[in-house]
């Protein structure tokens, strides 16, 4: 294929915007499925973003169309997620593409992550092609959203495509717009081979599949290449592209996209934004991977039984190959044993790990409550980073506790800003500013520590504004805060899976919260089981879950009262000495119930 037939395309949106729709209709349009193996959300292939309607993996597709002007492009689409939490999925794909197709629902409007998204895009200098979509919705104000892009994004009206992915509309005017806006790829192919791994994936048989776009040169099959980050070196088996299905090739050239296989084990040895050049013509210097994003919450993820911890390592090495965002280090705790600390990008990225090693790999999890990074400035002067509250020194130790803070922007209806500014204050926000996009739209920027943001925020905003309200944070730096590390004591043990760092103010409401919570969560054991909640050694709140009663005076007949009180003193010597030593067994509901306690 002539290099300057090739245009390298994603799709960037809010979620929920008909972005999986749009390519679902654009591989229709140009052929590149036929009916018979068609389903909708085609790209989408993990079960759960066919459960959830959500992009959660980037995805690339090879699609053949021939233009109004008779000749025929190759067009590479690289799909992409539209979640706050997977951002780093999009930098992935943006990072391997020339242009941008920008969507905007008709009905919703711009949202948060469509500007965030967009902001990404133009930083790597892309062409952008604005589309509104589902124009077709009874609720849908074309015009309106029209104003909305031109006034918050700066793009002329009369560039932006009003389509439906739904109902075919607007398809051939995007894919014609594509090929005239999209500049082809630059790059030699008589160069050194300089080649993006942007995306790789374990297959049992295969080894590591390795997706990827050259910059410059050639791939060819049996070529040896070279990792230029580990300096590693493989044999090429298997190379193709995927239309959709992997289809095989004997070479790749400059400007192309398309993965390749080296019966490569060990997920270790290959790291998404490295370049692959040739072990024999090696390339001067590596290309500039993409901005490496740092996780913002962290959890502990333990194995149900201990035996499962190697299978768990196992599966956490592979699931990191689709999802680079993802970071774990191996950690124990008495209560627990011995599992991982991970780091999430946000809270629907930790559910979707769990599931995803539940599902895929058959694991069964206990998970901690999550954190983020807090910086502690000891007496001493030294300057730690804890995302675990159980490596926290101790009090008399530690001269001050730096906590995260984000700039968060909210775009909301005009109708629901009271409602939303309350809850924004009941967060510890800071209020920046509020900016009236339309008559009905309004922009709402508040400074926030993250650890308030990180649990259900997203989900309130949005059950507040019947799903018509976003958000979108940008990490701002540490800052001094009043925060104190709050304990779960069960039996005097401390268990250091519920232990939190807390904001002082709420430390007592929060460790009273949880503690009746585990009264209804652990079950009745034959002894009493004491759960109390401390800051340091003082106790703040404490709840007792009763022991089960066993009638041990059933025998007895009548008869002097002195054998029964003789029968109740052993009962009662026999659950001290079983309080001693017992353990009490705390259900993974109890863990979950902790992340949701206000």
């Amino acid at each position: 294929m002539n290099q300057k037939n090739i245009r390298n395309f994603s799709i960037i949106a809010h979620i929920d915007h008909g972005k999986s729709t749009l390519a679902d209709r654009i591989l229709e349009f140009t052929g590149a499925i036929d009916q018979r193996t068609f389903h909708n959300q085609l790209l989408d292939d993990m079960d759960l973003e066919q459960e959830r309607g959500i992009t959660i993996k980037a995805s690339a597709v090879k699609i053949r169309y021939r233009a109004k002007d008779g000749q025929e492009y190759t067009l590479n689409l690289i799909d992409t997620p539209g979640h706050v939490d997977f951002t780093y999925e999009v930098s992935k794909s943006l990072r391997a593409c020339e242009g941008a197709l920008l969507l905007v629902d008709a009905s919703q409007g711009v949202e948060a992550q469509t500007v965030a998204n967009l902001y990404l895009a133009l930083e790597r200098n892309l062409e952008i092609i604005p589309v509104v979509n589902k124009i077709d919705l009874a609720t849908a104000d074309t015009e309106k959203v029209k104003k909305q892009i031109h006034k918050i994004l700066g793009i002329d009206e009369k560039e932006i495509i009003p389509a439906s992915a739904k109902m075919g509309i607007g398809i051939g005017e995007i894919l014609e717009r594509i090929v005239e806006k999209v500049p082809p790829p630059e790059g030699d192919p008589a160069k050194p081979l300089q080649a993006l791994i942007f995306d790789s994936a374990f297959d049992a048989y295969q080894g590591v599949i390795i997706y990827t776009r050259l910059f410059n040169g050639v791939l060819r099959r049996g070529m040896k290449i070279r990792m230029m980050g580990s300096g590693l070196e493989f044999e090429i088996l298997d190379l193709g592209v995927l239309a959709p299905k992997p289809a095989p090739c004997q070479t790749l050239a400059t400007g192309e996209v398309g993965y390749l296989t080296c019966n490569i084990r060990s997920a270790k040895e290959v790291e998404n934004g490295d370049t692959i050049t040739e072990a024999a013509n090696p390339a001067a210097f590596a290309l500039p991977g993409y901005k490496k994003v740092r996780p913002l919450v962290f959890a502990g993820i333990y194995p149900v039984n201990s035996k499962d911890f190697q299978a768990l390592k196992d599966a956490m090495e592979k699931l990191q190959l689709s999802d680079a965002s993802f970071v774990y280090e191996i950690e124990s705790s008495p209560s627990v044993g011995f599992g991982f600390r991970c780091g999430f990008l946000g809270l629907l990225h930790m559910e979707i790990v769990q599931e995803r090693l539940e599902r895929e790999y058959g694991m069964n999890l206990v998970i901690t409550t999550p954190s983020v990074v807090y910086k502690i400035k000891k007496t001493t002067g030294e300057l730690l980073e804890i995302e675990n509250p159980s490596k926290m020194p101790d009090p008399s130790q530690i001269e001050a506790i730096l906590e995260p803070f984000v700039d968060a922007t909210i775009l909301t209806p005009a109708v629901n800003i009271g409602a939303l500014l309350e809850i924004c204050e009941q967060r510890r926000g800071v209020y920046r500013s509020t900016e009236y996009l339309s008559d009905d739209r309004v922009k709402i920027v508040y400074e926030f520590p993250l650890s308030e943001i990180i649990v259900d925020f997203y989900d309130r905003i949005k059950s507040l504004t019947k799903g018509y309200g976003s958000m979108d944070y940008e990490f701002k730096g540490h800052r001094e805060s009043d925060v104190v590390k709050l304990d779960i004591l069960i039996n005097t043990e401390i268990c250091d899976s519920f232990s939190s760092i807390v904001h002082r103010e709420r430390a007592q409401h929060k460790g009273r919260a949880l503690c009746a919570r585990l009264r209804e969560l652990i079950p009745r054991q034959l002894f009493e089981v004491v759960i109390q909640a401390a800051i340091g050694g003082k106790v703040i709140a404490r709840e007792t879950v009763r022991p089960l009663g066993k009638n041990v005076t059933s025998k007895c007949y009548g008869g002097d009262i002195t054998r029964k009180r003789k029968l109740w003193e052993k009962q009662k010597e026999g659950k001290k000495r079983m309080k001693q030593f017992g353990k009490v067994e705390i259900p993974q509901e109890a863990f979950l119930a902790a992340l949701k306690v206000e």
